[in-house]
């Protein structure tokens, strides 16, 4: 007998991945959904569906809890079909910023992400509401749920404002800062109108949401190559990539600052929150704010090399940016144990494997042998070159 039921959206990434672990961990039932399954270890979700959450018919069959027998490929009668106990909605375009602050990707970051969040918003509350006990003014034979299905929304501390974030040394990121709005990219602008959805649907729908605003997580199993990777898992693949004594390519001056959380902290604190009675939203990150070029130290440090840095251009968002977490000490009583340097070993001896094994692949693939062309030509050939001539 399972403790609850949960839907997680965007279980094949990393956050949701490392999330369905944890929900199994903790007794529950757990659907996975996504367009593709983890890309580093096999999902441990009791049912792992693939399907597109911007199509909304998609939707609203795959948040209908069909009981443990009933998976969602079964047919079962409507009156037997029953909301998931908690929605984890963690599905969107995500990325570093070299996927966020080119300006190349707006259109489809505001548009899938934006989809998703409404149709997933709109289907639970029609489906809870079929469970208001009257239809019609008739008694229905649907019973009046005692919890309608809590979600919880995964935000971004790319919300706040810009105009906070200038000064690197001394960044505001408390959650009372958020407004007057100025987000940097049009990432930050969807979070924030995303953040606002849920909370209108709250209080117009009565639907329990519980928010939080991410502070730039990683640890293993993360993106770490492609352009999508945050700036921890960039750093640890460019160190293991080059000898003990060697120059790694840095975007900017390296002087913009950053916090970064480790994978297992963000786990903890959002199961925190699902189980409290606060809404949100709230900063969920680490205090320990450095440098980039603070950053490329620890890693070389824990490397046991001597990195040097080749300062180019590239994209780099705000100067600072650092988490407040007055509020989530306050309200959940939480905050992050881990030092960086201690998340950046576990992070770095896993992808200095990935980097090996990468290696390890390209020099195992055949080579495509060179093309020479034969001196001996067939009388038809003859022809057709003497004809060029």
């Amino acid at each position: 007998m399972y403790k609850k039921t949960a839907l997680v959206l965007g279980a094949g990434g990393f956050i949701g991945s490392h999330m369905v672990k944890r929900l199994r961990k903790d007794g529950y039932w757990v659907r996975g959904v996504d367009l593709k399954a983890p890309e580093f270890s096999k999902t441990e979700a009791n049912e792992f569906v693939y399907g597109d959450l911007r199509d909304v018919e998609f939707v609203r069959r795959v948040i209908q809890y069909k009981g443990e027998q009933g998976n969602f490929y079964n047919s079962v009668p409507y009156r037997y079909i029953l909301p998931f106990d908690e929605i984890y909605q963690f599905a969107a375009d995500m990325g570093g910023a070299g996927f966020v602050f080119t300006g190349e990707n707006d259109a489809d970051i505001m548009h899938n992400s934006v989809s998703i969040n409404l149709n997933v918003l709109e289907e639970v509350r029609k489906l809870n509401e079929t469970f208001d006990g009257e239809e019609n003014g008739t008694e229905c034979v649907r019973p009046i749920l005692n919890q309608p299905t809590k979600i919880f929304y995964s935000g971004s501390a790319c919300m706040y404002p810009e105009h906070n974030q200038l000064d690197p040394d001394n960044p505001d990121c408390r959650e009372e800062s958020a407004y007057p709005a100025n987000p940097d990219s049009e990432y930050g602008w969807e979070k924030l109108f995303s953040e606002r959805l849920y909370l209108a649907y709250n209080r117009n729908y009565n639907i329990p949401v519980r928010i939080a605003r991410y502070h730039n997580i990683y640890g293993p199993e993360g993106t770490w190559k492609g352009g999508r990777e945050k700036a921890p898992a960039a750093i640890c693949r460019k160190v293991a990539s080059v000898g003990l004594a060697d120059t790694i390519e840095v975007w900017g001056d390296g002087k913009q600052t950053r916090s970064f959380l480790y994978i297992d902290e963000c786990i903890e604190a959002t199961r925190r929150l699902m189980d409290s009675d606060f809404i949100g939203p709230v900063n969920i990150g680490s205090e320990e704010m450095v440098t980039i070029n603070e950053l490329v130290r620890i890693t070389a440090r824990v490397a046991h090399k001597s990195i040097g840095r080749d300062h180019i251009e590239g994209p780099l968002g705000v100067r600072g940016r650092n988490s407040n977490n007055d509020l989530i000490r306050e309200k959940l009583n939480w905050d992050y144990t881990m030092t960086l340097e201690e998340g950046i070993a576990k992070t770095y001896e896993w992808i200095s494997a990935c980097v090996c094994a990468d290696e390890i692949v390209a020099k195992e693939e055949p080579k495509e042998e060179p093309k020479i062309e034969s001196k001996k030509l067939n009388p038809i050939s003859r022809f057709i070159k003497w004809m060029d001539k």
